[in-house]
């Protein structure tokens, strides 16, 4: 056996071991803690090799202008703009010829439309029109009625002629206003016998755009049969935006296209302007009075109306180099320290492949005129990035 000392002591030992082994284990754990623990601010800030590699960095100067919200300038290196397709233009004043273009429907005249109305009470028992679109002649039967009222003043006149040919022109005159024609009279007064139903004809030709009875359907003055439309002629309808209204007025010469037509553009001029704008969607609403004897138009149909402006000297740039949010447009500007600066501006006539820039540029600035939705992209990024950590130093 060993004496109790020496055990007292191996014990001893062996505690200070384990003591110095886990101080020494922490000590490690620290210090990698340390290591991995990121520098202050060192998430906001990019690699160096990142930042290097990147053709695209924030421009330390704003330069002059209004700067849209959200979007900050940007810098490219020259040598980067053709991999990249960045085109600049210098900002000129030159004469525009534009042409506003507007989104036509064809729809019927309201003056070539007919309600066709029975003038009495009565039953329909035969309709001369099957189905709408059908067309319908001038004085085409449209439906066969009987009436108790006009069977009465029928007998009425057979017994009047009989008995006093003095009140013939009185029963016939009432025949007349129920509807009946003067034919149908004398050949109720040559046939000693009323006629069981009356004819109801069409006034007019057209094309049967409503049939609003069926046979056997109880029918009076108020009950339109068939509603019918002459499509010989049409309106067409255009939507000017509220800005563009100025450049339209009565007389103003325009070309419509319909490519549903199948035809070619058909000149026309404006012939109405309707007093108040279609407070939706902010246009005022011209009309168009058309030719439609070949029956290529059809209501319904959507085109478009190009009405040509007169021609002025203003600021213009090729609708690429705009970036039309809805809300506001912007274009990008070359400044001083070669940043290209995102400046807010007024946009005016729009042309084919250019738009008048009423306010915002000055001739002889330079702007991005093709690759503007890579800066664009960038300008919002940025201006996001910078928005969010503006406390951090951006």
């Amino acid at each position: 056996m060993q004496p109790s000392g020496c055990v007292t002591a191996r014990v001893s030992a062996t505690w200070r071991l384990l003591a110095l082994a886990e101080a020494a284990g922490l000590v490690a754990l620290a210090f990698a803690v340390t290591r991995a623990r990121p520098a202050p601010h060192a998430a906001h800030e990019p690699a160096p090799a990142s930042r290097a590699a990147a053709p695209i960095r924030p421009a330390e100067h704003a330069g002059h202008g209004a700067v849209p919200d959200e979007r900050s300038p940007v810098t490219v290196a020259p040598e980067r703009w053709a991999p990249l397709g960045v085109r600049l233009g210098e900002v000129q004043r030159q004469e525009v010829s534009p042409r506003l273009r507007a989104v036509a429907t064809v729809a019927i005249d309201e003056s070539r439309v007919t309600h066709v109305h029975a003038r009495f009470a009565g039953w329909v028992e035969r309709l001369g029109v099957r189905t709408t679109g059908e067309q319908v002649r001038s004085g085409q039967v449209v439906a066969s009625i009987f009436s108790r009222e006009l069977w009465t003043a029928q007998n009425e006149l057979l017994a009047v002629a009989r008995a006093s040919p003095s009140l013939l022109d009185g029963a016939r005159s009432r025949l007349r206003v129920l509807g009946m024609s003067a034919p149908e009279i004398a050949a109720v007064e040559q046939s000693g016998k009323p006629h069981r139903t009356v004819a109801v004809t069409a006034p007019k030709k057209g094309i049967v755009v409503h049939r609003n009875v069926s046979a056997g359907a109880a029918v009076d003055p108020s009950t339109g049969i068939v509603t019918l439309a002459d499509l010989t002629k049409l309106w067409v309808l255009a939507e000017i935006p509220e800005g563009e209204v100025s450049h339209v007025q009565r007389g103003s010469r325009a070309t419509l296209v319909f490519p549903g037509a199948g035809g070619g553009p058909i000149p026309s001029q404006v012939a109405f302007l309707y007093p108040t704008l279609t407070e939706r969607t902010r246009t005022l609403r011209v009309r168009f009075d058309v030719d439609n004897a070949g029956g290529k138009l059809r209501p319904g149909m959507y085109g478009v109306a190009e009405i040509p402006v007169e021609s002025a000297v203003a600021v213009s740039v090729p609708r690429d180099a705009v970036v039309d949010t809805g809300r506001a447009a912007h274009v990008f500007v070359l400044g001083a320290d070669g940043a290209f600066v995102p400046r807010t501006v007024e946009l005016g006539a729009r042309m084919a492949d250019r738009v008048e820039i009423k306010h915002g540029l000055e001739p002889g600035e330079r702007i991005v005129e093709s690759g503007v939705f890579l800066i664009d992209s960038e300008s919002r990024l940025r201006g996001s990035v910078g928005g969010a950590h503006a406390g951090h130093g951006g």
